[in-house]
């Protein structure tokens, strides 16, 4: 094909929703980032970035009282750890589903490990004593896999071998091809009733 008859969409970059925190921005609770130096370095030649933090796009400060993911009758609560009465669930939650749908532009996510907003699986869930009684998903992050369930998404623990950052790339491109693939057919139903 050539570069005249490709449609603007097939010279696009793939969209990765990435956490800022991954990306180098000092955007945690204490202050810190958790750069990712093939997500910054290697990634971001190949790959544009949608950052987020929800935490902060949700209005906490930086830095900002650590919370935890408190179970209890059928809720999960985003709760301090040092003061068990500052619930920031309310904020977490307005945030995540406000910016859930801008994830229907993106081919891919990767998101921080056990965080209370972002992780994928492996968030410790405490009960009301502090005890902790297991792990699963962040606040943000449930909400996202919830509503766009075939979105390639990861964490940066396992991008940590070469296998499993060509695996998620693969994953992305497929994702992507069938996404354009989807629109065209649709444009092409309406422009032709």
């Amino acid at each position: 094909m050539s570069a005249e008859s490709a449609s603007p969409q097939d010279n696009e970059r793939p969209l990765i929703a990435v956490s800022r925190c991954l990306l180098g921005e000092s955007v945690r609770y204490d202050g810190s980032d958790r750069r990712v130096a093939w997500i910054t370095d290697v990634l971001s030649v190949h790959c544009d970035f949608l950052r987020l933090c929800p935490e902060v796009e949700a209005g906490l400060a930086v830095p900002r009282p650590a919370v935890r993911l408190v179970a209890g009758e059928g809720s999960l609560r985003a709760l301090g750890v040092a003061d068990p009465d500052l619930d920031v669930t309310r904020e977490l939650s307005r945030y995540s589903t406000g910016k859930v749908g801008l994830l229907g532009r993106v081919d891919g996510i990767i998101l921080k490990a056990g965080s209370p907003s972002c992780g994928l699986t492996d968030t410790p869930r405490f009960d009301s004593s502090g005890r902790e009684i297991g792990s699963g998903a962040g606040l943000f992050s449930r909400v996202a896999v919830a509503v766009w369930p075939a979105l390639p998404a990861t964490d940066e623990v396992a991008l940590e071998t070469e296998v499993a950052r060509v695996a998620f790339l693969m994953q992305v491109f497929r994702y992507r091809c069938r996404r354009h693939s989807r629109a065209s057919t649709q444009g092409r139903v309406l422009n032709n009733p």
